[in-house]
């Protein structure tokens, strides 16, 4: 009997969130891209784009340009100029992203798209590992994501917002076109500001709608808001479907455009393989919280500091800390957790300390300038650039990780905190409820003394029962999100589709 080729469905998976560092959206975009390269009758590539810079031209999809073949120097110059302008701007990057909005614009107007280049990463396998992979995924991957195949998308990801928010004044938002003909699926990690190619389904990873439920909390509000919500409405409109990470941001997406229900689905976000209840050596946290103190923030800290910390190693018991982590931003609530952990060292705790993992976000200034006396004191730590490998080891000493933000689309922290064998206090949110279930303590993220208590609850010793059983909970809520349950979602998800490509060389969108 004669075997039946069985094409593969082509996905193209927008790269650009990992460019930004180790936060929760970057994280899902290096997670999603590894679970589906492991797919045999998947074969995806990644988007390499970026925020604000001009990419230099890529290869030719066809391999010749306009002059002919390129030759093997030249195509290397091509690709090595990429790198540099991913990761060095010029002044003269924003005169060229100008031009070419209005560029996109005329070429939409015509009819026309964006081709999409090549970028053989053959040769720059350290650079697309380090800057896009490396942190979220062990070196185990390498070989995986490396032997998968890139394009480049040349204009900034700004300037397409940009172009559609200038022509809406004109009367009609006009948005690039992609050509995308090459791909049955291109997923995005947000609201994405283009249209592509007829024969490909365009589907949004929807995270949260802060943008336009909370948008006191963001940056750039006016902007922040305006790119959100005209993106997001153009990807409603123009038939793409959407994979939330929690049933919670399918009801905000849900309610701000009803017409989006049926075309909306739940998939939770994937968490780290980096996480386990592994035992590791607590002697480590004082040189990880010396090595990973925040840079940009310099307090002038007590000359015996580092001595104190040494002590600490080689006394454990002493080094008790609440753990946080998350960017440094107003939504976050990093003041009332300070008030409450401030309470707690007053009243029964006077030898916790804190620790805060996070990058520093928009209005961090305040939040830094309360904790500075703490900081100065060496009672409070603010870490940065925390390695996977040295997070699962602070997870897993604290006496507790907190989450408590005001609003989240699924929140990391807590799931890699169970996983580790942490107890967790979280903020009386939906989202957190839903995804955390009855696995953490909850607390009024408004009241101080909600919270306080709540943290109580989880680190007093005369209620070591109830940790006990917050860390028993918490493996078995935290196996909801690891790889090999998330990952058969986006299988039965996506199965529609590639039945489509495997019944007809023509592919068409099966989803309706």
């Amino acid at each position: 009997m004669t075997q039946i080729h069985k094409p593969p469905l082509r996905i193209l998976l927008e790269m650009r969130p990992a460019l930004g560092g180790h936060a929760g959206i970057p994280q899902a975009a290096r997670l999603l891209f590894r679970s589906l390269a492991l797919l045999d009758d998947v074969r995806i590539e990644g988007l390499l784009q970026t925020h604000e810079r001009v990419l230099s031209p890529g290869l030719p999809p066809g391999g010749t340009g306009w002059f002919g073949e390129l030759s093997t120097d030249q195509k290397l110059n091509r690709l090595g100029r990429v790198v540099i302008a991913i990761e060095q701007g010029t002044w003269a990057s924003h005169i060229h992203a100008t031009a070419l909005t209005i560029m996109m614009a005329v070429k939409h107007l015509l009819g026309g798209s964006q081709k999409l280049t090549l970028f053989d990463a053959r040769h720059f396998q350290d650079f697309v590992w380090r800057r896009f992979f490396a942190r979220t995924l062990p070196p185990e991957d390498f070989e995986l994501v490396m032997r998968s195949a890139f394009r480049i998308a040349r204009i900034p990801w700004n300037a397409m917002h940009i172009c559609g928010l200038v022509t809406r004044k004109m009367g009609y938002p006009l948005y690039p076109r992609l050509d995308t003909s090459d791909f049955d699926v291109m997923i995005a990690e947000t609201p994405y500001p283009a249209a592509v190619s007829k024969n490909t389904k365009l589907v949004i990873r929807y995270h949260d709608a802060i943008p336009l439920l909370m948008p006191h909390t963001i940056i750039d509000r006016r902007f922040h808001q305006a790119f959100h919500y005209r993106a997001l409405r153009k990807n409603v409109e123009s038939g793409a479907w959407f994979v939330c990470v929690s049933d919670a941001t399918r009801r905000d997406l849900i309610s701000v455009f009803p017409r989006a229900e049926e075309r909306s689905v739940t998939i939770h976000n994937m968490v780290s393989h980096h996480y386990t209840a592994e035992p590791s050596d607590a002697r480590r946290i004082p040189e990880i919280v010396r090595t990973r103190i925040n840079g940009k923030i310099k307090p002038r800290m007590e000359l015996s500091l580092a001595r104190r910390l040494l002590e600490d190693a080689a006394s454990v018991e002493t080094f008790d800390y609440l753990l946080v982590v998350s960017t440094i931003e107003p939504r976050k609530n990093h003041l009332a957790l300070l008030s409450a952990w401030e309470k707690l060292r007053v009243e029964r705790f006077p030898k916790l300390k804190m620790l805060i993992v996070g990058s520093l976000g928009w209005h961090h200034k305040q939040i830094v300038r309360k904790f500075q006396p703490w900081l100065e004191r060496g009672e409070a730590f603010l870490l940065s650039d925390v390695l996977a490998t040295e997070l699962r080891v602070l997870y897993s000493h604290a006496r507790a990780t907190v989450c408590p933000s005001f609003g989240e689309g699924f929140d990391f922290s807590g799931v890699e905190a169970m996983k580790c064998g942490s107890p967790v206090a979280a903020s009386d949110i939906p989202v957190h409820r839903e995804v955390f279930a009855d696995a953490a303590e909850y607390f009024n993220p408004y009241s101080v003394d909600s919270l306080a208590q709540a943290i109580q609850f989880v680190i007093d010793p005369a209620q070591s029962g109830r940790r006990e059983s917050l860390i028993a909970r918490g493996a078995v809520i935290a196996e909801r999100y690891a790889h090999d349950s998330i990952l058969p979602k986006w299988q039965s998800f996506l199965q529609p589709q590639a039945s489509v490509v495997r019944a007809t060389s023509t592919p068409s969108i099966a989803w309706t």
